[in-house]
């Protein structure tokens, strides 16, 4: 039986950080993302479940902190009607950066012609960027009778769950399309950093956190042939051009697979030829594309039952 992986952050000096990093190696847990600020480190962390006790002594005796990052390894899509000063910054830029404080990976879309009610739409391009997303979050304003009636024409062929925020409280049900409609969290001028505006912030963590762990019980019936998380370790261990990419994120983690920053013509032949020690390569287990993003590669890994095993 697989062990269960627990995701973690841990924030605390940057001097002996790399003691965390030994003790997830030795324990067999992964390490997902690591952002240095100075004399700060962010580390996001699977753990063994039965050896969080251990991350959690180690990091108080480095003087840092770990706590529980529900987001980990979801890529969320935070998509705004337009790129308008009106629609983009503000709660959208909240929304981004508060769904990263639990872990996620976030990708802001202003789309091209989602404004206004008669004329609002979702081009080709755009549903294909979206869909390769885990969850697209909708960031709608706050008028009630436009949410309801008008923007489910930016729903058309997006094939993942939809959560939409907006300033009304609605029922879900009475927003056709979406799997998840979060209130108070509407178009407004300003950062959100007043008290009411950050517990709705952190209600909207709670209620994604909600839906992914549903979407990740739905996984378990059918399980992945392995762990997306395993995969970005192979990476990094056979096509050493990863490790020069200079984003904070080269790999980007998903329920199902990964988004992997390489031009995709340059390697896709090195990521599908990546060997485990199972005698299989990646190429047998997964699907690999090129990105609507920047033509970077795609990988997502088949089910138990698309190939009857599991590594």
């Amino acid at each position: 039986m697989s062990q269960v992986l627990e995701p973690y952050i841990y924030e605390g000096g940057i001097h002996k950080h790399g003691l965390i990093l030994e003790l997830l190696e030795d324990i067999g847990g992964y390490l997902v993302q690591k952002t240095p600020a100075a004399t700060e480190v962010t580390l996001i962390m699977l753990i063994p479940k039965d050896d969080v006790p251990l991350v959690e002594d180690l990091a108080k005796k480095l003087l840092g902190k770990v706590t529980r990052a529900p987001l980990t390894g979801v890529e969320i899509a935070v998509v705004s009607p337009t790129l308008a000063y009106h629609h983009l910054p503000h709660s959208a830029c909240d929304i981004a950066e508060h769904l990263r404080r639990d872990g996620a990976n976030t990708n802001m879309i202003g789309l091209a012609r989602g404004m206004g009610r008669r004329v609002a739409n979702l081009n080709n391009y755009e549903g294909r960027l979206i869909n390769e997303h885990d969850i697209a979050l909708y960031s709608f304003g706050i008028f009630r009778d436009c949410i309801k009636t008008k923007k489910m024409k930016l729903f058309e062929g997006i094939n993942i769950p939809i959560i939409v925020t907006g300033g009304p409280e609605i029922a879900t049900e009475e927003v056709p399309g979406s799997d998840l409609y979060i209130g108070n969290i509407g178009r407004i001028p300003h950062r959100m950093r007043k008290s009411d505006e950050l517990d709705a912030l952190d209600t909207m963590n709670k209620k994604v956190g909600e839906l992914i762990d549903s979407i990740r019980d739905d996984l378990s019936k059918d399980p992945l042939v392995t762990i997306p998380a395993r995969v970005m370790k192979e990476v990094h261990e056979q096509v050493p051009a990863i490790n020069k990419v200079l984003t904070p994120s080269p790999i980007t983690l998903q329920l199902d697979g990964l988004r992997i920053k390489l031009p995709y013509d340059e390697y896709k032949s090195k990521i599908h030829h990546i060997e485990f020690d199972e005698g299989f390569i990646l190429g047998d287990i997964a699907n690999i594309s090129p990105s609507n993003m920047k033509n970077y590669i795609l990988v997502k890994i088949k089910r138990e039952s698309d190939i009857g095993f599991s590594i």
